[in-house]
């Protein structure tokens, strides 16, 4: 047997840096790089906040030499997001522009380097920023420093032109759907678009011609805009990239300022969220909630109780939240108790009052604490932000005072402060009025979302979901209909309506469906109804549509009341040949009494775990928990809510069966659905 060679050893990625230069970006850029960092250069300060937390870098560099006001602006832009990430800010300022340093340190600058310098203070500077930063994060993960973390977690790639190999990041490997190993540049290249591989032989010409580093912009895989930053150490002969994803609407994007505790946004991305709206004149409707007999609970349970009751509520918080339509909404962890919810246009303020209603009726549902029950409830101020608003803490000001309003007033827990005073009471009484109509003239829509095998890839079943059209509200999704439903007394009429045209819909379906499970969903009321179990399984003969084919999904709202009649209404379920899920696990307190209780076939995990498993390393080891437990109960695993590739590639990384979500398709009608199979097919 031959002897392999030996491969020479990689050398190590080079730290990300974050620089910020109007108007040297290429200068100092390449003295960035010949210093040993990987430079993520920018010339404007539109989205700098964004863009920084983006680059995993833990030190920006803000060059004002020759643009004073706008690096202090770009400091001030800057400075919530280097502190929240234990990071270090560099400002660069011309020798006759020192006595602004003052100005610069109150704005959020934690170094500062006056010209002129040469490029051995530059890298001096540099580490010492470095060393704080690493200070700041002292013990952070295992004891590895920041960039060494950041740069195996971010979409980075190495190019060795002696070996012409790729080394590619995990993250990167991913979110390119690519396996273990290296790949080669040919492959790389060829999943560029046109446009992409011009751009891509462009930067390549720069690069040779001396231009270092350099950058170019394309299409990923899953259709996002990124922006490709090159270093070229000529010495060593490699190339590395660090990409940088590119968002048009950075509303769109997850929180940047993630509250410890909850992982929603926190109070400074609340106003800084708000206040680019009101500096648009974009309408704004603003939701202030507050958790009742809170500090009740801390006393008697402690604080670790208090804490998991709060991020219990956030997730019941977000999950109404989420479905309230339009662009995404913001939802934030002001302090303590207290969550703010933005509705941006063309949400109004007689939508904020629906969603209020829904918010209330989650959070009064029970939690369960280890053996106990414990029982919270909310208050909620609404405020409308005019077309003159401008000032942000005004806005707010009134939001507390609308939510103390609705603390203090014995009757409706919501309070509004508006301009406009319309008759909240009118407008729940149409909603009602029109649902009514819409059961009676069959308006309501059933869609499919699409559950595949994570293994195969292939369409294994669908759940169905209930959409109403509006003439003036819009789309409304299940949550609206069954909080006006219940409000009105036809919480059972809406259920069985849903159940009904689901599997009628699905007893049609063309032949390219046959074979597709379907998944319906049982609510609280009809876990309580004595006979339903009989009821259901002969509304599914009826149909003609096969109960071996059918899976009932029941959510925590409808099981922790009494276990004991939910285990005999699913064994029953069971009984009749269907199978049985819970949905939205982990989101409860309950959800460990649920797996040792029940009967059931499946488990679904909630979405915000199926996207965790792409965060922290706590975060994973948590999802790999629940995966792992539902398994050892001979449980199959189904992941709501998968958005990327990367999500996907470490669910199956740690046993997942199935997932549903955007990643796939997003919910369809049934002509969609047949479509789509067929096109996998």
């Amino acid at each position: 047997m031959k002897d392999q060679p030996i491969a020479p050893p990689q050398p190590p990625l080079a730290a990300p840096l974050f620089l910020l230069s109007f108007r040297h970006r290429d200068e100092l850029a390449g003295a960035v790089s010949r210093a040993g960092w990987h430079a993520i250069a920018a010339r404007r300060a539109e989205g700098v906040e964004r863009r920084f937390i983006a680059s995993g870098a833990s030190v920006a560099v803000v060059d004002a030499r020759g643009a004073l006001g706008e690096g202090l602006d770009a400091v001030k832009l800057l400075a919530d997001a280097v502190q929240a990430n234990a990071s270090a800010l560099v400002a660069l300022l011309s020798r006759k522009d020192v006595a602004a340093l003052d100005a610069f340190h109150a704005a959020g600058a934690t170094h500062y380097l006056a010209s002129p310098f040469g490029e051995n203070e530059l890298a001096q500077a540099l580490r010492f920023a470095e060393r704080h930063s690493e200070r700041l994060a002292g013990g952070w993960r295992g004891g590895l420093s920041r960039s060494e973390v950041q740069r195996d977690e971010g979409l980075t790639w190495h190019y060795d032109m002696t070996t012409r190999a790729v080394r590619l990041s995990a993250a990167l490997r991913a979110r390119l759907a690519l396996g273990e190993g290296q790949a080669r540049l040919g492959a790389l290249y060829r999943m560029l678009d046109r446009d992409g591989r011009a751009a891509a032989r462009g930067a390549a010409r720069r690069l040779a011609a001396g231009t270092n580093p350099t950058a170019f912009t394309h299409a990923l895989r899953g259709g996002n805009r990124v922006a490709q930053h090159l270093n070229f150490n000529r010495a060593r002969g490699t190339v590395i990239g660090t990409i940088e994803t590119l968002r048009d609407d950075m509303d769109d994007a997850g929180p940047r300022n993630p509250d410890p505790l909850t992982g929603l946004g926190d109070g400074v991305e609340a106003r800084q969220w708000l206040s680019r709206r009101l500096q648009a004149g974009q309408g704004t409707v603003v939701l202030l909630l507050s958790i009742t007999r809170f500090e009740m609970v801390n006393t008697a349970y402690g604080r670790a109780t208090g804490d998991a009751l709060l991020q219990a509520t956030a997730r019941r918080i977000e999950r109404i939240v989420s479905d309230v339509g339009g662009k995404r909404p913001l939802l934030a962890r002001m302090a303590g108790a207290e969550f703010l919810i933005g509705l941006p246009a063309p949400l109004t303020v007689e939508r904020a009052q629906l969603l209020a209603d829904q918010l209330i009726a989650a959070v009064r549902r029970p939690f369960m604490a280890n053996v106990e029950m414990i029982a919270l409830g909310c208050r909620i101020g609404i405020v409308q932000a005019g077309a003159d608003d401008q000032d942000v803490t005004a806005l707010l000001r009134r939001a507390s005072a609308a939510l103390a309003d609705a603390k203090s007033s014995e009757g409706a827990p919501v309070r509004l402060l508006s301009s406009a005073d319309e008759d909240y009471a009118s407008w729940r009484s149409r909603l009602e009025v029109d649902l009514r109509l819409a059961l009676a003239q069959d308006e309501i829509e059933i869609l499919f979302q699409p559950q595949v095998s994570v293994v195969s890839g292939e369409i294994v079943g669908v759940e169905a979901l209930a959409r109403w059209r509006h003439p003036d509200f819009g789309e409304l999704g299940a949550a609206t209909l069954f909080a006006a439903a219940e409000r009105s007394d036809y919480l059972a009429e809406l259920s069985d309506h849903v159940q009904r045209r689901a599997i009628a819909a699905a007893a049609a379906w063309p032949p390219a469906l046959d074979g597709l499970r379907l998944a319906v969903n049982v609510i609280a009321s009809d876990v309580a109804r004595p006979s339903f179990a009989d009821q259901f399984l002969a509304m599914a003969d009826a149909c003609g549509f096969a109960r071996a084919r059918l899976t009932v999904e029941v959510t925590e709202s409808g099981l922790i009341e009494d276990l004991k009649l939910a285990a005999d209404l699913l064994a029953a379920l069971r009984a009749g040949g269907c199978r049985v899920a819970i949905d939205d696990f982990g989101t409860g307190y309950s959800s460990l009494a649920y797996l040792k209780a029940l009967p059931l076939d499946y488990l679904k995990i909630d979405k915000r775990l199926s996207q965790d498993i792409a965060g922290s390393a706590r975060d994973r080891v948590v999802v790999r928990g629940v995966i792992e437990m539902a398994r050892s109960l001979g449980l199959s695993v189904i992941a709501e809510g998968v958005e990327t590739a990367e999500q996907l590639a470490l669910l199956a990384q740690e046993g997942c069966n199935f997932y549903q979500g955007f990643l796939c398709a997003e919910p369809l009608t049934t002509a969609e659905l047949a479509a789509l199979v067929t096109r996998l097919g």
